[in-house]
This record gives C-alpha cells, structure tokens and sequence, in this order.
C-alpha cells in the first residue's frame, strides 16, 4: 500500500490545491493532506479551521482514502514518523520547481530511504493562483469566483466584510 503525503500551509485552499488532491489520490492508495503551521506566519484562518475546511470539501467530493492532519516543525520529521512513501508538490511555474527541487534533495538527504518526492503540474487553468493572491484579491474587493471551493470563498469573504 503506497502512502502519500501532500503539504501546504492551504490558506485557504484554492482550486489549485483541490487539483494536485484529486488528481494525488487516484495514484496513491492513501493520500493525507498535511496543513502546516508555521508560527512565523500570521494565518487568515486557524490551523482548526484550515483542517475543517479541506476536510469537508474531500467529504463532499467522496475521497474515501483522503485525511487531512496538521503538523508543526521539520517535514522530513512528520514524513519519517509517519511513514510516508511519497511526498507530493504542486508545481505552477519554474519558478516553483526552482525552490521544489533544492527543498527535495536536502529531504532527501533526511527521509527515510525510499521515500519519494514526487511533482504534479497544476492544471494549466489554475496555474497563475495563490492562496496569498485569493487572500488579497478579496480582501480588496475583488472576485475570486472559480478560484477556490465556494464554501471557503464565503468564509474568506466574511473574514475580511465582517
């Protein structure tokens, strides 16, 4: 049984991160989407809330072999104990595959061996979002339609119009 792991800080998650879970799900037997807390960063939406809202977008979607966790610290360490075979990353642009591939060599020197970091493409239509552009788009007004699951499209809209 292959088990992957799919990381990010998901604030919020956008149509871009609902993409690589999909598309991540239907090549691994387990799939579990890790929220990472940084506490250097001053989140929109609490690590609870964050947890919540993927949770529930995976219910309604049916992906019975998606979980959603969060974590604090190393990544190699969360990996290694969790005993993951795959580590995914969503790429957008080179710019992205620049940091990715630094960031996979040093895991790699930390992982156990034969763990894997593996790299989807996002969908070409949802290639130019992020979740810090979402965040400003919206608080400024702006529509972010199609861009991220609507039921969080409204709890970022309430954050920022209350």
């Amino acid at each position: 049984m292959k088990r992957a792991l799919y990381t990010g800080s998901f604030d919020p998650m956008t149509n871009g991160h609902l993409d690589i879970i999909k598309r991540a799900s239907r090549m691994f037997d387990e799939l579990v989407v890790g929220v990472i807390v940084n506490p250097n960063k001053s989140p929109l939406f609490t690590r609870e809330e964050r947890v919540r809202q993927i949770e529930d977008i995976v219910g309604e979607l049916g992906l019975s072999n998606v979980t959603v966790d969060s974590f604090q610290g190393l990544l190699a360490d969360y990996v290694n104990a969790g005993g993951f075979d795959a580590v995914v990353r969503g790429l957008r642009a080179t710019s992205d595959f620049e940091y990715e591939i630094q960031m996979a060599q040093m895991n790699a020197c930390l992982f156990n061996p034969g763990t894997e970091s593996v790299f989807l493409m996002t969908s070409p239509r949802y290639s130019f979002i992020s979740s810090s552009m979402i965040k400003e788009v919206v608080s400024l007004g702006g529509s972010a339609d199609g861009l991220v699951p609507v039921s969080i499209l409204e709890e970022i809209k309430n954050k920022f119009h209350r």
